[in-house]
C-alpha cells in the first residue's frame, strides 16, 4: 500500500526521482490569456502590431494551371505541372498493357508488375533502391492496367536528379534475374489465389465482362497471368515484350511540383541515348489493333455459401454485371458518358443511409430503396483510347437471380428514356465535385498529367473539363444512352447460376420498350 501511495505521489509531483520533497497544494498560478487585459482587444480581420507582413508564393496568368510538354530527341514526352511544396511525383508511364499480349503469353504485364522496382545494373537489390529513396523521404509503386504501365516516385523535390536516374534504372535496365523472377511466380501464384478466395468479387467480375464484351482481343485479353501461364514466363520472354514495347516514342516522362527545365535537363542525361537491358534492336511486333466489340457472356459457377464463415457470415449472393458498349475518352461523348454514370450511381445496400452516399442516384432511388433484397446495385464506366463500356454490378439470394437482372435490363431502357433537369444537375455537380476533390491529391495530379499526355500529347486543363460538364444536356444524356442500347450486352454471372436467365432473353430485354425479360413456361417447378 506504501509503494503505491508512493508511486501516485511521484507521478503528481511529476518530480523524476523517488526523493522525499513534499506536494504542494494550494491555488494554481494565475496565466494571462491572449484575452486578458495585457492584450488589447485586436479583431480578428486586422493584422497584429509589429507582426511581420505576410509574403505569400504568388504566379501570374495560366502558369498555376498550364502543363508543359517537351519531346526529346527519341522521341520521348517530357510532362510537368508546378505545384507548391516540398515534395514532388514523378513517374514513367508507358503505352504498355494486357491489352498489347496478343502475340505473347498472356500475363507478361502482371510479371513486370511484381519485377518493379527490383535488382537493376546500378543497384544491386531492391532494398539498396528503397534505401536510396528513403535518403529522400521517397516511396515507390508500379501499376499495371489493361493499356497503361505506370513507374512512380514521391519524394523530396531536392532529391529529382537522383529519383529520375532511378527511374530510368528501374525502367531500362532490369536485371531480372532467375531468382527474381520465381519470386515474382510465387507471387502471381498468391494474387491469383486470393482474387478467386476474397469475399468482394468485383475485380472478378471486371475481368469477366471484359472477357465477355472483347472476345479475345484489345482489352478483353487477361490481365492477370492466367495459371498455365506461370511456369513458362522467363527472362527471354519478358526482353521480348519489352524491346517491343519499352521504347522511348511509347513513354511519358511526368512530373508534379517540379520545375519544367529541370525535368527535362534530368530526362536528357538519364533518358536520351541510353541502351537498353535488352538490346536497340528495333521494335517490330507492334500491335496495333483497335479493340472490337463483340458482346456475349462469361460464366463461372461457384458454391458461395461458404464465402464468409464466422458468428455473422456473408450470406450467399449470386453477383451479375451488364454492361453496353460506350466510347472512348478522345470522343466528345465521353462526357455525357461520366454524367449518365454519375447519375445511376448506386452502391451497396448496407451504405444507403449514410451521408454522401448518393442516395439520390437512380440505382438508390430505383432499385435499392424499392427492393431490401438487392446487397448491390452499381454503376461503372471503363474508357480506352479506342472504346469504352458502361456496365451495372448487382448481387442478390440465388433465388432472385432473374428477378435482379430484370430490374437491371429495366434501368439501362431508363437510360434511354426522359432525363430530370434537377438529377441531372445533381450528377453534373457531383461529377465536378468528385473531379475538383481528386485534383488536390499531387499523385493523382501526376496520373492525370502523364496519361493525358500519354494518350493525346497534350493536357485539358481541370477548368476546362468543369465547363464541358456543365455544358451537357439532358438531350445529350438520352443520346449517347439511346446509341448505347442499340448494341449487343456483355454479360458476366458469378455464383449460383441456376436460375439465370439466357443471354437471349437478356438482350431481347435490352431491345425492348420496358426492359421486360421474355415470359417462361415450366410444367414442373
Amino acid at each position: 500500500m506504501a509503494a503505491v501511495v508512493l508511486a501516485a505521489t511521484r507521478l503528481l509531483r511529476g518530480s523524476g526521482s523517488w526523493g522525499c520533497s513534499r506536494l504542494r497544494f494550494g491555488p494554481p498560478a494565475y496565466r494571462r490569456f491572449s484575452s486578458g487585459g495585457a492584450y488589447p482587444n485586436i479583431p480578428l480581420s486586422s493584422p497584429l502590431p509589429g507582426v511581420p507582413k505576410p509574403v505569400f508564393a504568388t504566379v501570374d496568368g495560366q502558369e498555376k494551371f498550364e502543363t508543359k510538354v517537351t519531346t526529346l530527341d527519341n522521341g520521348l514526352r517530357v510532362a510537368s505541372q508546378n505545384k507548391f511544396g516540398q515534395f514532388c511525383t514523378v513517374g514513367i508511364l508507358i503505352n504498355s498493357g494486357s491489352r498489347y499480349e496478343a502475340k505473347y503469353l498472356s500475363g507478361i504485364a502482371h510479371f513486370l508488375e511484381k519485377l518493379a522496382f527490383s535488382s537493376t545494373a546500378r543497384f544491386d537489390s531492391k532494398d539498396e533502391i528503397l534505401l536510396t529513396l528513403e535518403k529522400h523521404g521517397g516511396i515507390c509503386d508500379c501499376q499495371t492496367s489493361r493499356d497503361t504501365t505506370m513507374y512512380a516516385v514521391s519524394a523530396d523535390s531536392k532529391g529529382l536528379d537522383t529519383v529520375v536516374g532511378l527511374l530510368a534504372d528501374v525502367v531500362l535496365q532490369p536485371r531480372l534475374t532467375d531468382e527474381e523472377v520465381e519470386m515474382t511466380r510465387m507471387a502471381v501464384q498468391f494474387e491469383l489465389e486470393d482474387l478467386n478466395l476474397r469475399p468482394d468479387p468485383e475485380p472478378l467480375l471486371t475481368e469477366m465482362i471484359h472477357e465477355a464484351a472483347y472476345r479475345e482481343n484489345t482489352v478483353g485479353l487477361h490481365r492477370f497471368c492466367p495459371t498455365e501461364n506461370i511456369a513458362k514466363i522467363n527472362r527471354e520472354v519478358l526482353h521480348s515484350y519489352l524491346r517491343n514495347y519499352y521504347t522511348p516514342d511509347r513513354m511519358v516522362l511526368a512530373g508534379v511540383g517540379v520545375e519544367h527545365e529541370h525535368l527535362v535537363d534530368c530526362a536528357r542525361k538519364y533518358l536520351l541515348g541510353v541502351q537498353p537491358a535488352w538490346g536497340s534492336a528495333e521494335a517490330v511486333d507492334i500491335d496495333r489493333s483497335v479493340a472490337q466489340y463483340t458482346g456475349g457472356i462469361a460464366k463461372l459457377e461457384r458454391d458461395m455459401s461458404n464465402v464468409s464463415l464466422g458468428p455473422t457470415p456473408i450470406p450467399e449472393l449470386t453477383h451479375i454485371m451488364v454492361g453496353l458498349e460506350s466510347c472512348s475518352f478522345l470522343e466528345e461523348d465521353f462526357i455525357p458518358f461520366a454524367v449518365l454514370n454519375m447519375m445511376m450511381g448506386g452502391g451497396g445496400s448496407f451504405s444507403a443511409g449514410g451521408p454522401g452516399k448518393g442516395m439520390f442516384s437512380r440505382l438508390y432511388l430505383n432499385v435499392l430503396n424499392r427492393h431490401h433484397w438487392m446487397y448491390n446495385a452499381t454503376s461503372y464506366h471503363h474508357s480506352y483510347e479506342d472504346t469504352g463500356l458502361l456496365c451495372i454490378h448487382a448481387s442478390a439470394d440465388p433465388r432472385q437471380v432473374r428477378e435482379m437482372v430484370e430490374i437491371i435490363t429495366k434501368e439501362f431502357i431508363l437510360m434511354g428514356g426522359t432525363v430530370d433537369a434537377v438529377e441531372l444537375e445533381r450528377a453534373k455537380t457531383q461529377l465536378t465535385s468528385m473531379l475538383m476533390m481528386n485534383l488536390e491529391s499531387r499523385p493523382v495530379i501526376f496520373e492525370d498529367v502523364g496519361r493525358q499526355v500519354l494518350a493525346t500529347r497534350s493536357r485539358k486543363l481541370p477548368h476546362e473539363l468543369c465547363t464541358l460538364i456543365r455544358n451537357v444536356k439532358p438531350e445529350d444524356v438520352k443520346r449517347v444512352a439511346s446509341k448505347m442500347l442499340r448494341g449487343k450486352p456483355a454479360v458476366a454471372a458469378l455464383g449460383d447460376l441456376t436460375d439465370l436467365p439466357t443471354y437471349e432473353h437478356i438482350q431481347t430485354a435490352l431491345s425492348s420498350k420496358d426492359g421486360r425479360l421474355p415470359r417462361t413456361y415450366r410444367l414442373f417447378r
